[in-house]
């Protein structure tokens, strides 16, 4: 059960009423024994949840198993609606439109919309009338922050003063951030870097080689325009933050300083249970529910019937599917907020029959679940550790990978809060493992540290710090 602080006084009275409803459902009494209800307060105005959700399991071989989970999201359930909704979840699957057969989590469909968003971001904040990061809690990214920024110049200049105080600074200070943005901080932090240079007469600035790079050419085109001012020193990339070093190979060792926000909580994931003693995998297929789908293909003049296919040919197009381009984004936000995600629990054998993806092995896991609670769920961070540890092959052997990102790094917090995934915008938002990725860093032969950030009160994000060990 997690509720947010204001919550918790309604917390009896919410269990008492689950109970009461579980008594007069229509289930199974064998099913009911085995029953575990998870009460979630899902924090994101969208998100993937009905307010009431049943996950079934079902062993190795795929046959059907007792346990089944019953989840709760406490924000969406109301008085009074709390009980059929119930009932009508345990009486039956979904239903709805399909878009998918079960699979793990990071092979969703729901990743191909997150992708359509970062290419035609442009056209969606034409439409919704406002730009992706007026959607953050705060109303903008703490990427921004501008004592945040003037800090991580400062620490950077240190480490160059260092070198040179050492004979080992090379001729050209390479630095990268990946995942630009608007461009906001890069220019931020060009700024105070060429102030701070012109301050102290290092003459750092002019051997400086600034990289911005991004997945989407149209945001690199916006960060160019906030960097007008340092295009001298600044080169512009596209490439996929999943894999830095396929693009970048030619940089290997020489990146001193690498920075990414908000990118790691983007990447797909997969998620895993333990309960019991056993290890469960979460599969999920995305679906729309029956009523939704049924006012989006009326609403689009199109056959019920050949939805999901048209959302499947949509992916692969784009808005302009749609004769009229502002019509084919209408389409594809309202798709995206009726998307839901079913979900099931697989038994797994053990660790080593996994199928896990690539940069984890059933060590990473081991060490990762050895205090956590009995039973939990948590990320797998996949697209996180496979960026992460291709990424790091890149620096400098001084140099340092700092995130800021919402990071996981007590197994025990996924007992305190719902941690995704969720909708922002028109992609999808994860918290990261970072429990789980300070061991895959330790075993690749790098420090991995946390701090919380500090200059917004109340914030999530904390900052990663990652150097090789000596």
């Amino acid at each position: 059960m997690n509720f947010l602080p204001g919550e918790r006084a309604g917390a009896a009275a919410l269990v008492g009423e689950v109970v009461a409803a579980l008594e007069s459902a229509p289930a199974d009494r064998r099913m009911l024994a085995r029953l575990r209800v998870h009460l979630d307060w899902v924090q994101y105005r969208q998100s993937f949840r009905e307010a009431v959700a049943v996950r079934r399991a079902v062993d190795c071989r795929g046959g059907s198993m007792p346990l089944v989970e019953l989840a709760i999201d406490v924000r969406q359930a109301t008085r009074g609606g709390l009980a059929p909704a119930l009932a009508a979840a345990l009486e039956r699957d979904p239903g709805g439109v399909a878009l998918e057969s079960f699979g793990p989590l990071r092979a969703s469909v729901i990743w191909g919309f997150n992708a359509l968003f970062w290419q035609h971001v442009a056209a969606w904040e034409a439409v919704s009338g406002r730009p992706f990061e007026h959607v953050l809690p705060s109303g903008r990214s703490d990427a921004n922050h501008p004592q945040a920024i003037a800090d991580a110049v400062a620490d950077f200049w240190t480490l160059l003063r260092d070198l040179e105080m050492r004979n080992q600074l090379p001729p050209e200070i390479f630095v990268l951030e990946i995942g630009v943005g608007t461009g906001a901080r890069a220019a931020q932090w060009l700024d105070r870097f060429r102030e701070l240079d012109a301050e102290r007469g290092r003459g750092f600035y002019p051997r400086l080689r600034f990289l911005l790079s991004d997945y989407s050419s149209r945001i690199l085109d916006r960060a160019a325009e906030a960097v007008r001012g340092h295009r001298e020193i600044s080169s512009f990339i596209a490439l996929d933050a999943l894999n830095p070093f396929k693009t970048l190979a030619f940089l290997r060792y020489k990146l001193l300083h690498i920075h990414l926000t908000n990118v790691y909580d983007n990447l797909p994931t997969d998620e895993m249970v333990r309960k019991d003693g056993r290890f469960f995998a979460v599969e999920a297929r995305a679906y729309l529910p029956a009523a939704l789908a049924a006012a989006i293909a009326e609403e689009f003049e199109l056959p019920a019937e050949e939805l999901a296919r048209t959302i499947g040919k949509f992916l692969g197009v784009g808005p302009d599917y749609f004769p009229d381009r502002r019509r084919g984004v209408e389409f594809w936000q309202a798709v995206w907020r009726a998307v839901r995600l079913e979900e099931r629990l697989v038994e797994l054998e053990d660790l080593a029959a996994a199928r896990l993806p690539s940069g984890l092995d059933p060590a990473h896991i081991e060490e990762c679940v050895r205090g956590a609670p009995a039973e939990v769920r948590f990320h797998l961070s996949t697209g996180a550790v496979e960026s992460f540890l291709n990424t790091v092959p890149l620096l400098h052997p001084r140099g340092f990978l700092q995130v800021q990102d919402i990071f996981v790094t007590d197994m025990d917090e996924y007992r305190q809060g719902f941690r995704g995934p969720g909708k922002l915008d028109g992609s999808v938002v994860n918290w990261i493992n970072g429990a789980l990725l300070r061991e895959v860093g330790a075993r690749a032969g790098y420090d991995v540290h946390f701090a919380p950030f500090h200059y917004r009160p109340d914030s999530r994000t904390k900052i990663l710090y990652t150097t090789q060990r000596d």
